[in-house]
């Protein structure tokens, strides 16, 4: 079932173009949102919204359409924002039940939904303490439950895992997915970490300057490639042994196509089975240890090979 769908959405503004003829269809699930800085993706969550009127074009959120029906969109559909708009003096039980109030709960449903959403999100040991005292994560899981809070058939995640370490980014990544797979819940995320989108998203929308570069699953982008990644130990007690160039000499007597994809890691086309007796053969006769031996994926920070300028801000941040 779709939960997103654009025909032709273009926003423009004095200067600038956000959205260019932007088509795409977001069905169910977990579905990553991904672009450089000014690629159009926080314009686009205003638009769903009914926030921002568009300029050409049509967009509908579960069937409504954005133009006409943004309060009913907004009763069943959660947003969770980029930036810190957490006020500081209320506890997170305060926060989470007035915002449950807004979205039309009766009060007892309201502190009931509040106590259920916080225990989710790991907060309900501290859930009587200030917004204020919080640690970054907790203050990120706050705004997860008030999006949360109101049983949306959709959320719209704008940067989850935005000032988060790299323990408290995998703790949001698994609540993303608990939000869809115990709840039912779509998930619209956005993020520029595409090591995260590739572990959480079932499917990936890549947009550039408005415009839709690539929507498809997340397995179709991250597909093994023709090339398997080989990563060795250097020779014991002899540090001045280059162990990568010494492979690569082994597998070129071989017969085999192999290079160094930057850091440690050796590429040898695979162009049969018996290619890893090959490499078995030797990493064994070289006297060193074998780290890995797997086949490459793609990755999604590929599919801005087409335009290095965005590759360099998106996919290194």
């Amino acid at each position: 079932m779709s939960v997103i769908t654009t025909d032709n959405l273009t926003k423009r503004f004095p200067r600038v173009t956000a959205l260019d003829h932007l088509t795409v269809e977001v069905q169910s699930g977990v579905v990553g949102l991904v672009g450089a800085n000014g690629a159009g993706k926080s314009t686009l969550i205003k638009i769903l919204l009914g926030l921002s009127p568009a300029t050409e074009g049509t967009a509908r959120v579960l069937g409504l359409d954005v133009a006409t029906e943004g309060g009913a969109i907004r009763e069943r559909v959660g947003y969770m924002p980029e930036h810190d708009c957490l006020p500081p003096d209320v506890t997170a039980t305060e926060f989470v039940v007035h915002m449950a109030r807004m979205s039309g709960l009766p009060a007892t449903a309201a502190r009931e939904r509040t106590a259920d959403i916080l225990r989710h999100v790991g907060l309900y040991e501290e859930r009587y303490r200030p917004i204020g005292t919080y640690s970054t994560g907790m203050k990120q899981r706050v705004k997860l439950a008030q999006a949360l809070v109101h049983d949306p058939q959709l959320v719209l995640l704008d940067e989850p895992t935005n000032g988060l370490d790299p323990v408290g980014r995998d703790d949001m990544l698994g609540l993303i997915r608990r939000v869809h797979s115990e709840f039912g819940i779509s998930v619209l995320v956005t993020s520029h970490l595409l090591g995260e989108l590739e572990r959480t998203c079932d499917h990936v929308v890549v947009i550039d300057g408005g415009k839709l570069l690539r929507s498809s699953s997340t397995a179709d982008m991250t597909a093994y490639t023709a090339m398997l990644a080989v990563e060795v130990t250097e020779r014991q007690g002899e540090p001045e042994f280059d162990a990568d160039a010494a492979l690569l000499a082994r597998l070129a007597e071989a017969g085999l196509t192999a290079t160094v994809d930057g850091g440690h890691v050796v590429l040898v086309e695979l162009t049969g089975d018996e290619v890893y007796d090959v490499i078995r053969d030797a990493v064994a006769d070289l006297g060193v240890g074998l780290v890995r031996l797997e086949q490459r994926r793609h990755h999604i920070s590929e599919v801005f090979a087409v335009n290095p300028a965005v590759e360099e801000e998106v996919a290194h941040v």
